[in-house]
């Protein structure tokens, strides 16, 4: 072989190799980053909340959906909900937790009479959740008038001027002769949007740019910084007031991006100072944690260029992040796709004026694309428009695809998918700009490092997590027994050991409603520590911020007519429609079916407890060792086998150590017994049987129990609500004396449409004329979204 055939050949060696080093780091990010997207999954929830703005004493009623983030499409993790209200110093005011199934759920929440008028923060989340950012919990506005209280209508009007002047370098950085774009967005102390026009001046006071938003405002404006200068921007508002901002540092080398669109692709552009030795980026382009995009750029003395399809990015927000080779994140770009067909929802009703209690017939329809599109499911709110004006929230579409995955507020959401004309694209591209956030740390993705979770998904039932320490010393107690039990419907007992540092967790099922927890360790064993029950809502707190309350005194009329038709409507409603549905079919203490049950009521009443275990039930043995009483179980697996340990006695659930004050108890108050005969595993612990005894109303029928065992209130899963609509079906119903002064005039969480993409709902009007609002949100299987909004009225004499 020549000299130049050997020079060839090694060439085409080192070029084969790098090649595939060059794919190594290629196939590494998207592994690692496949596995984290997989460990670390991030659940996207939005509530339907019925209408804007409530009296006190009014219920808040909500549909939940729940999705994968990286999909859209409906999310079956977490079972438990929690919603909150905040006031605008992020103290809670009311609280709920909700059942959630196969990603949806409903619910309803009474505004308390202690809140003041104002506008307050909805929030909602799930425990898994609480392991990230609380910017990506669902956040909506609401106004609360609170009528028996004497309030100011404008409690802000004093307030001083104050503006806020953001700058967003695209890409991340200024850096000294890189010619950037510069996002900028200006906002008052509420978070809004203002009007303005500003310079950006050098340190020799030469202005070097002018800019001015666009909408909302925000803004962009390009610029080329140079090195050792120091640019501050002024901004003047629409009455002259001047403002001064520092832009970020400018960096004296370094690489900034470019992001623009070409036809069906992305164009990104890299530039970068002349003395940094860069041969080869990567360009990573993901969709909401899905499979990632990477794509090498070779890098020359400028720069490089590289361009992505958008056909390869979903639908909603995509993030693209420059990475070198040692897979170092170096310049990042948000940028949206609307959807190319998104889910078309129509809805309309027979007429566009009825009478008062007249039966309504609302048609909704679903599509997608040109076609019908089955199995959409939908939630509709019908509600009367007052003239009290109240913030409208967020629509599904926008939320699920644009604010959810962006910091801070966004100002009118629907705007961006309302606005048919190309400022759409240049309005929601700024908003990339000045809105830019992300869900995880580079670092965890590519070092393969999800993280530990603090907080585990709500899979089966709700958690309830304390503290075990000792009550002398304040030390945490561990691999202790602990059993937590509610003497309530359904009676069930759970069980746990506590971990390092005392944590201890209880996985709790058909937990409904608010309940007396009873904690306690063995009380033959231990006797000197404590439970501490953790807060299950979350102390995160979001940084956006919750406009100023604003009254019109010019609607206090509307305002004391809409206060008595809230209490005359509290004081005519059925009370199971209040207190919701709490039928339980299982009231069992523990899992399974029992191998005796007795019902005392069936035999000849004994008056003593321990005649009653001598004479009846069979399973029990009744000792006496050193004036003790014992119970001894017969095993019904091994013939002739008689335990020697205590089984595990409860009454209405709870576990009584002291048998002595079984036998001492009142045998006329109990109604049942039941034994399970064999050894009895619940979670990690074991028992030689169960002996359980249920008193009539589970409420322990006046039983002290031990002083040890700690006694604490506790909200389990709201019942479900359902809500209460007259029907005006027949002559003698309409002319019912039962004033019907409802402001929600309908709603229905589960609305559901057949084949054709099709359904039709019922209803009757109230006594209130006026106009009415028609709201109706929802999603189909493939996780699309959609909404629409129409009105009627209603009027004594109809049309």
């Amino acid at each position: 072989m020549n000299l130049k055939g050997f020079r060839l050949c090694c060439f085409l060696i080192i070029s084969a190799s790098l090649s595939q080093a060059q794919d190594a780091v290629v196939n590494t990010i998207k592994t690692n980053f496949e596995i984290y997207s997989k460990r670390a999954i991030q659940e996207k929830l939005y509530l339907h909340i019925d209408r804007p703005l409530y009296i006190v004493g009014e219920t808040l009623w909500f549909k939940a959906y729940m999705v994968d983030a990286s999909t859209n499409q409906n999310s079956s993790m977490s079972k438990v909900g929690y919603l909150e209200i905040l006031d605008r110093e992020n103290n809670a005011v009311a609280q709920t937790k909700f059942q959630l199934a196969d990603g949806r759920g409903d619910g309803s929440l009474i505004i308390p009479s202690s809140i003041a008028s104002g506008t307050y923060k909805v929030r909602s989340y799930t425990s898994w959740m609480k392991n990230f950012s609380a910017e990506y919990y669902f956040e909506s506005n609401i106004t609360i008038i609170n009528s028996f209280v004497a309030f100011d209508p404008n409690p802000e009007k004093d307030a001083v001027t104050k503006y806020d002047l953001q700058f967003f370098p695209e890409g991340g950085d200024l850096v000294a002769g890189l010619e950037s774009k510069i996002g900028f967005r200006a906002t008052n102390i509420e978070g809004l949007g203002v009007d303005f026009t500003a310079q950006v001046f050098d340190n020799n006071r030469e202005v070097v740019a002018n800019f001015r938003p666009a909408e909302f405002g925000i803004g962009n404006f390009s610029f080329t910084p140079k090195e050792n200068q120091n640019y501050t921007a002024e901004l003047t508002d629409e009455e002259g007031n001047k403002t001064a901002f520092k832009l970020p540092q400018v960096l004296e080398k370094g690489i900034v991006m470019h992001l623009s669109e070409a036809g069906d692709k992305l164009e990104i552009n890299i530039r970068k100072s002349t003395d940094i030795n860069l041969e080869t980026l990567y360009l990573v382009a993901h969709t909401r944690q899905g499979s990632p995009t990477v794509t090498r750029i070779e890098m020359n003395n400028k720069g490089g260029t590289t361009t992505i399809d958008k056909a390869s990015l979903g639908d909603g927000i995509s993030q693209l992040t420059i990475v070198d080779q040692k897979m170092n994140p170096i310049c990042e770009r948000l940028f949206f796709k609307f959807p190319k067909s998104a889910l078309a929802v129509t809805g309309k009703v027979g007429k566009p004026v009825f009478t008062t209690r007249e039966k309504v017939t609302v048609d909704v329809a679903s599509s997608l694309g040109n076609g019908a599109i089955a199995g959409s499911d939908f939630s509709i709110a019908i509600f009367r428009e007052d003239g009290i004006k109240a913030m409208d929230p967020t629509h599904i579409a926008a939320y699920m695809l644009l604010t959810s995955d962006l910091k801070g507020n966004v100002e009118s959401p629907e705007y961006y998918f309302n606005n048919k004309n190309e400022q759409k694209n240049i309005a929601v591209d700024n908003l990339m700009l000045t809105h830019g956030w992300r869900r995880f740390e580079w670092t965890n993705v590519l070092n393969n490092s999800a993280g530990k979770y603090k907080f585990l998904p709500e899979y089966q039932g709700h958690f309830i997590t304390g503290t075990l320490t000792d009550k002398n010393t304040g030390a945490p107690a561990v691999e202790k027994e602990l059993f937590l039990a509610a003497p309530d419907f359904p009676v069930r007992l759970y069980t746990t050991y506590s971990e390092r540092e005392g944590f201890s967790r209880f996985e709790v099922k058909d937990f409904w409603g608010p309940k007396e927890l009873t904690v306690q360790t063995n009380l033959v064993m231990d006797s000197t520590y404590q439970f501490q029950i953790d807060n299950p809502f979350s102390k995160q707190i979001s940084s956006k911020l919750i406009p100023a309350f604003n009254f019109d005194k010019a609607n206090e009329q509307l305002l004391l007519t809409r206060t008595i038709n809230m209490q005359t409507r509290n004081a005519f409603l059925p009370k199971n429609y209040l207190e919701g549905d709490r039928s339980i079919s299982d009231t069992l203490a523990f899992f399974g079916l029992p191998d005796e049950r007795y019902s005392l009521d069936d035999f000849t009443r004994f008056p003593t407890m321990e005649e009653v275990f001598r004479e009846y039930v069979r399973g029990v043995l009744v000792r006496r060792k050193q004036k003790e009483f014992h119970f001894k179980m017969i095993d019904k697996l091994v013939p002739n086998t008689i335990y020697n340990s205590d089984p595990l006695v409860l009454l209405d659930g709870i576990p009584i150590f002291d048998i002595g004050k079984i036998m001492a108890f009142d045998p006329l108050k109990i109604k049942k017994i039941e034994l399970m005969d064999a050894k009895y595993f619940m979670g990690s612990m074991a028992f030689t049987g169960i002996v359980s005894m249920t008193t009539y109303r589970n409420d322990l029928a006046g039983f002290e129990l031990d002083p040890r065992i700690q006694v604490m209130p506790y909200e389990g899963i709201q019942y479900h609500r359902e809500f209460y609509a007259p029907k005006y079906e027949n002559t003698a119903a309409q002319a019912s004396r039962i004033p019907d002064f409802r402001n929600l005039l309908y709603w229905n969480p589960n609305v559901t449409v057949d084949a054709t993409g099709s359904t039709q709902l019922q209803f009757f009007t109230s006594d209130q004329t006026g106009k009415y609002r028609v709201v109706v949100q929802g999603m189909s299987k493939n996780g699309s979204f959609g909404s629409n909004s129409f009105s009627f009225e209603i009027d004594k004499k109809g049309i």
